[in-house]
């Protein structure tokens, strides 16, 4: 309690020790920032007008304090006026009672704010439990996939032998089984791939290989190497008459291409079409696929960008998800200092990303980790 006037510390101090409070008063705003500093109080009780220094210049003192900005402050003033209520919520104040004071209003906001202050402990310590629980589940995780990379890569590699090589002596049932198993070896590269390098962005570990870069070209690219999963689908892409530069690392890019498209493929149906687009966007360009799939709830649109995150989707809908190829591309558009986001209605999604044509305001300084070397094509 900070008061100047004596027979107030006495009544309140007297009133607090009575229900089980443990109190300590100061006469002055700099013998109450003493104490605090020494010894932290749960909780501040703090007059305004005081001589030396007044209970907003106190209070200001203690919000610019890293180890005493959290304590609540109850200011308790003569001062009626809104503009000076104001003042003191504007400065950090949680509450405001006016003199002459009733004991059982200011017990009651002591015990409410106090309460306050517990509960936001705690939800402080589970968040922080659960970050830790996180790193613990990345650490992990990243553990697990490096080490698969290696094995993966002589998998796929082998399989491609084998096909190459057995394409006269393998029964035609058998070679599709050769087939089958090298796209699910090259699948799970780019997996593994995405998985590591979206820790690397995450971390600000990976430093972008910038040079200019064709949205255009890197498009049609994409659906070239991806034609093979088309099945009866159409693949729609007009584009521009010249060039589409942007700054940026063209493999990143180029990953988020197929990710994206990757992602339509899967849950858009066999006889159905998928749109791609071009198109400026206020310094930037921007990239969009339109697929005929089920639909993403607005509820679960910022989620899908999550790392391992799940969604509910429609019955008989493809439910193979890492929840790591989404978060990949958000790490990597937001990288280069772009956007990215997802539209749609009940039926069809349209997800799109922008890049600014000049590459990042201010690319920060990094060291250059191995880059993941991404599936063969």
């Amino acid at each position: 309690m900070v008061d100047d006037t004596p027979a107030n510390l006495e009544l309140l101090s007297g009133m607090l020790r009575a229900r089980g409070y443990s109190v300590r008063a100061a006469v002055s705003g700099k013998l109450a920032l003493q104490a605090a500093r020494k010894s932290p109080p749960s909780l501040i009780l703090l007059d305004i007008n005081m001589p030396g220094m007044t209970g907003y210049e106190v209070c200001a003192e203690l919000k610019s304090d890293e180890k005493l900005k959290d304590i609540p402050v109850i200011f308790l003033s003569a001062l009626v006026e809104t503009i000076d209520k104001v003042k003191a919520f504007g400065i950090g104040g949680v509450d405001y009672i006016t003199k002459p004071f009733q004991l059982e209003e200011v017990e009651a906001r002591v015990g409410t704010h106090l309460e306050l202050r517990r509960q936001k402990r705690k939800v402080q310590e589970s968040y922080d439990k659960l970050r830790e629980l996180e790193r613990t589940r990345d650490t992990l995780v990243h553990m697990i996939v490096h080490d698969l990379r290696s094995p993966l890569t002589a998998v796929y590699g082998l399989l491609e032998l084998l096909k190459e090589n057995g394409v006269q002596t393998l029964p035609a049932e058998q070679r599709l089984y050769v087939d089958q198993a090298a796209k699910s070896a090259k699948e799970m590269i780019g997996i593994v791939s995405d998985i590591l390098d979206a820790s690397k962005l995450e971390g600000g570990q990976m430093k972008l290989r910038l040079a200019d870069c064709d949205l255009a070209a890197a498009v049609k690219d994409t659906i070239s190497g991806l034609a093979p999963l088309f099945g009866r689908r159409e693949i729609r892409f007009s584009p521009p008459d010249r060039p589409a530069l942007v700054r940026a690392d063209c493999e990143l890019v180029s990953r988020v291409l197929q990710n994206l498209l990757a992602n339509a493929l899967k849950f858009t149906p066999d006889v159905a079409h998928i749109e791609l687009a071009l198109e400026p966007a206020d310094g930037s360009l921007r990239v969009s696929v339109r697929d005929d799939g089920p639909g993403i709830a607005p509820e679960h649109r910022s989620k899908i960008f999550e790392k391992f995150a799940q969604v509910g989707l429609p019955t008989g809908s493809p439910k193979h998800s890492t929840g790591i190829g989404l978060a990949f591309c958000k790490l990597a558009v937001e990288a280069h200092g772009g956007r990215i986001g997802v539209d749609g209605e009940a039926a069809g999604s349209r997800f799109w990303f922008e890049l600014p044509l000049n590459g990042p305001a201010a690319p920060a300084p990094a060291a250059e980790p191995e880059r993941s070397a991404s599936a063969p094509a």
